[in-house]
Order: structure tokens, then sequence, then C-alpha cells
């Protein structure tokens, strides 16, 4: 063989052994190569989110409109008619704003199942043909907040298997229902709304899960959800038991009028009432505002935000007592240097 040839034989055959090399590296990475460190990660968001402190949280959805706090059955999507053209989700947030609130959250779908944003998954939302309202809440209240520099969570009620008799609390919508679909094709579906809510709206940072536990799937299901929806999105989860509320089981704990023990190290969020109830009801005036103070000192000293729910009206208000009530907490949380500079 002439040795030109041999050479350039020899030649293409180390590189296509070195082409080979490099694409089994690619495919079976070292050992020692830095891999992504997905709980350094995890920590810093749950650092973070312990950094806003106080929040907002907004139970309105067709409860507000039944005057119950557990809707029964389907009401028809005419039900929710708030009577306007526009909610003013700006008053609701210039209402956090007064208060000194970092962030708000609000219940994209509660137990009647209907959606407060156009779902591609139900007609049982907003934008059904017989709801009176037709607009996106969900958006509008993301832009509400997010122009005045707050951060945007979203509530979702997951079917629990404790919730009750199925003919009765629906909890997930018609396509749904949880009268004929068995707990695995529930998950699925609810699955499919929460990477919609997550993918439809890139500003939300964290999915607020009530009645999410280990009854629904298991932790590391869950964790690996999560985690696969967007790296920087949190997870809280609001357990069925009362007995186990504000136990970990995702990123962030949650405890439902009750208070985490003094020893908390688990990053956690209490949830109060303003009013009396979750959701708007008849008669509904606001707690004072160094009682809403003390719980939220307490909260905080137990390494938990304090998240706290006003429930607007039928109007879509929050109500004047409220309105008061919060800019009263933002005076007296600003420090007094501030308050006498103002003077």
């Amino acid at each position: 063989m002439n040795r030109g040839i041999t050479i350039s034989l020899a030649l293409t055959a180390l590189a296509w052994a070195g082409l080979a090399l490099h694409t089994a590296k690619a495919q079976s990475p070292d050992k020692n190569d830095k891999q992504p460190d997905t709980g350094a990660s995890v920590k810093k968001l749950q650092e973070d989110f312990r950094k806003l402190e106080f929040g907002m949280f907004l139970h309105y959805n067709m409860a507000t409109y039944k005057g119950v706090q557990w809707v029964e059955g389907y009401p028809d999507p005419s039900t929710f008619n708030p009577g306007v053209d526009t909610i003013d989700t700006d008053a609701w947030a210039d209402a956090a704003v007064s208060a000194g609130m970092t962030y708000g959250v609000l219940t994209a779908k509660h137990v009647a199942g209907f959606c407060l944003w156009d779902s591609q998954y139900t007609t049982y939302d907003v934008m059904h043909p017989d709801c009176p309202y037709k607009q996106d809440l969900v958006a509008q209240f993301i832009k509400s907040f997010k122009s005045r520099g707050l951060k945007v969570g979203l509530y979702y009620c997951w079917r629990h298997p404790g919730f009750g008799d199925p003919e009765k609390h629906k909890v997930l919508p018609p396509e749904c229902d949880p009268a004929t679909h068995t707990l695995k094709e529930q998950n699925e579906f609810q699955k499919k709304q929460i990477a919609e809510l997550v993918e439809k709206y890139p500003d939300v940072f964290y999915i607020w899960n009530d009645a999410l536990d280990d009854k629904i799937m298991p932790a590391e299901e869950a964790q690996a959800f999560v985690r696969s929806l967007r790296p920087d999105i949190l997870f809280s989860s609001n357990w069925w038991s009362w007995g186990k509320k504000g136990t970990p089981f995702v990123d962030i704990a949650v405890k439902e009028l009750r208070h985490f023990p003094e020893d908390n190290q688990a990053p956690g969020e209490t949830c109060w009432k303003l009013e009396q109830k979750w959701f708007w009801n008849e008669g509904f005036r606001a707690g004072n505002a160094k009682g809403a103070m003390g719980h939220m000192a307490t909260a905080h000293a137990r390494n938990s935000n304090f998240l706290l729910n006003v429930g607007p009206d039928r109007n879509g208000k929050i109500i004047e007592s409220s309105i008061k009530t919060l800019a009263e907490i933002g005076t007296l949380r600003k420090p007094k240097a501030t308050q006498e500079d103002r003077k």
C-alpha cells in the first residue's frame, strides 16, 4: 500500500476514535463533573421566600357568590357575576402596598372547581359563555400586583380522598368530575392545570397547594413534579389533616390559623384571616391591626411568613374596614424615624 494512503487512513481512524470518545463522555458524564445542585437551589428559593415576610391571601371565587366556604355541586357559571365591567384588581394591589406586603396569592381554583383563568382543560371558567365577566382574572391580578413591585402566587385546591361525598363536593371541573374519575385521573388533570398556570403566567413564583399531601401522592413524586415545572417555582402544601399541617412535604410548610412550634426550622407560612371567614359573607368586618401584628410577630419568630387573608365582596371590592385596617398595619410596621420624618 502507498505510504501516503496508509498515513491518511491512520489519521482518519484516530479522528473517528477521538469523536467516539468525546460522544461517549457527553452521553455518560464523568462522576467528577460538576452537576447542578438542586438541593442548594431550592434552599436559596426558600431563603428568598422567607425574606418576603408578609403577603396578602385573596379568597375570591364561586364561594363568594354562594355565601358559603365550601361550594357544593357545580353552580351555573352565570353565578360568578361581579356586576362590573372590570374588577379593580389595582385596588387589591394598592391595599397590599399600604400594609407593607410584598406578595399576593389568589384562589385561582377553589373547591367549586371554577377557574379564574381561561383553562384549555375545562369550559368551567370565567370565559364560559354563560359567565357575565369573561375576563382572565388571574392575568388581571398578576398585572396589578407586578406593576406595584409585588410578587404573585396562585392557590390551587386539590381533590383529596378525605374531602367527602364526590357527588356533593366536586372540587374539580366537570371534565374531571370526582364522582366519575379515579384519583389517578384526577391527579393527572390537576398536574396539567398547574403546569398550564406555570407556563401561561411566567411571573408566578409560587403555587399554594391546598390539601396536597401523601394521601394524594408520595413526597418524592410531588417533589419531582415541582422541579419539572420550572427551576424557580416554589410549592407549598396544606395538609388535609389538621394535626399534620405545618409538616414539611414540598418546599414551604403551611399552618392555617395556628402557629408553628417555637423551635420550627422548616421554611413556613402562617395563614390568618383579617375578617371572620375566608370568603366574603354578609356582615363581614375587619379585625384590628394590633391583633394581626401580634400574630405576624409570632409567625416571623418561628421561621414563617405571614399570609393575611382578605375576601373581596360580590363586586370584587375589599371592604372599607379591611382597607382601613391594612393601612393601619402598614403605619405600625414603618420605622418610627420614617413616621416622624413625614410629620
